[in-house]
């Protein structure tokens, strides 16, 4: 059985999504990909192990967003093609803070870096948004390019994580009024 959670973050409402013992889905009002519908849907039903799981990851994802967690200890469970699945596992391996391009994450997988484009589809169907850290990923030189949930959100994410470059000057603290959490 699948089981839905929203969560209210300071980039704006969240959806979770739990089977059994694991995530299966962390994603964004709004999100590209996004489950259809399930946003109106209500927490009900959760057995006790389904429920700690929701929990725990709202409870992560609140200390994320204030800084005080740099990786998260949750089960996730990603649904997607050998290949998807391939690159969600090197995102999950690009570590706190840092970022690398869509062609360097394919050379990363012994892929050309002409297949950057693949790799770039494969990253936006990331099912378990910031999670599974696919806003870690950026366009050649650098550049802020593609994000599910929206630039402005991938802006934000990166300068929790103290890159300068995206940092923009707010805290936490003072998203809830800002453009972001709209």
């Amino acid at each position: 059985m699948t089981h839905y959670r929203t969560f209210s973050s300071p980039l704006g409402p969240m959806l979770l999504r739990a089977e059994a013992d694991a995530l299966t889905g962390v994603f964004f009002a709004g999100q590209k990909h996004h489950p259809a519908g399930p946003f109106a849907l209500a927490a009900s039903g959760e057995d006790g192990p389904v429920r700690r799981l929701l929990d725990a990851a709202i409870e992560q994802l609140g200390q994320y967003y204030a800084g005080e967690r740099r990786a998260f200890d949750l089960p996730v469970r990603l649904a997607g093609s050998a290949f998807q699945q391939r690159v969600w596992q090197a995102l999950q391996e690009i570590p706190f803070g840092e970022t690398v391009s869509y062609g360097a994450l394919a050379r990363r997988l012994d892929l050309p870096a002409a297949h950057a484009r693949a790799v770039g589809m494969a990253v936006g169907r990331n099912p378990v948004s910031v999670i599974v850290p696919c806003h870690r990923v950026l366009g050649a030189a650098g550049a802020l390019t593609g994000y599910a949930g929206g630039i402005e959100r991938k802006q934000a994410l990166l300068g929790i994580e103290g890159d300068a470059r995206w940092r923009a000057g707010l805290r936490c603290s003072e998203w809830a009024g800002s453009p972001l959490a709209a």
